[in-house]
């Protein structure tokens, strides 16, 4: 087993190519399918076989908290470039995730709060994680895919009950402590 270096201080770039170097690139069979909007097809998230890898080893990855600091940022009218993009390389890694909350972690990170928040809301589900064999095996007519109807809302995964990834605690325990510093992020 490959002992990971004390990051903490370290770039994210260079702990990624640390890991891609290091590290056995690890493909999972989990997929995320989420729809954002109703006019769109559905979208596909597929974990990077490197980035699991990092997120399965531990000591690499940044708190989750520290991307949604930075997309309220973006999120501004007059943003024009991170001023704080140090959150990334300064927080503490994160420890090891097992394949499932590494799958949890990829979704508040690269899906929409708007899908992940309300996903079980309405007359369908707007998020699946599912497995590879259970999504179409061509590419035909991929423009018009979409979740079926017939799924059922029942939570795969412990959204926001996890003990490792207690998402709302961190985020507001870095916010109140940003908040003290005299930083706002709204």
């Amino acid at each position: 087993m490959t002992v990971t270096p004390e990051f903490q201080g370290t770039h994210l770039f260079d702990r990624l190519c640390w890991a891609k170097e290091n590290l056995e690139a690890y493909q999972s069979d989990y997929r995320v399918v989420y729809e954002d909007s109703v006019d769109e097809c559905a979208k596909i998230l597929v974990p990077d076989p490197n980035w699991m890898a990092c997120a399965l080893q531990g000591g690499i990855l940044p708190p989750v908290w520290a991307y949604w600091i930075l997309a309220a940022d973006e999120a501004h009218p007059d943003f024009k470039k991170h001023t704080r993009g140090y959150v990334l390389h300064q927080t503490a890694p994160i420890g090891p995730l097992t394949e499932e909350q590494a799958i949890e972690y990829l979704i508040y990170k690269d899906v929409p709060r708007s899908v992940w928040e309300n996903w079980d809301k309405g007359n369908k589900p707007k998020m699946v994680i599912c497995r590879k064999d259970q999504l179409p095996q061509t590419r035909e007519w991929r423009n018009a895919w979409k979740i079926s109807e017939e799924v059922k809302a029942e939570p795969v995964l412990s959204l926001e009950q996890s003990e490792s990834l207690d998402i709302s605690a961190m985020l507001n325990d870095a916010i109140y402590q940003q908040e003290a510093k005299g930083v706002h992020y709204a």
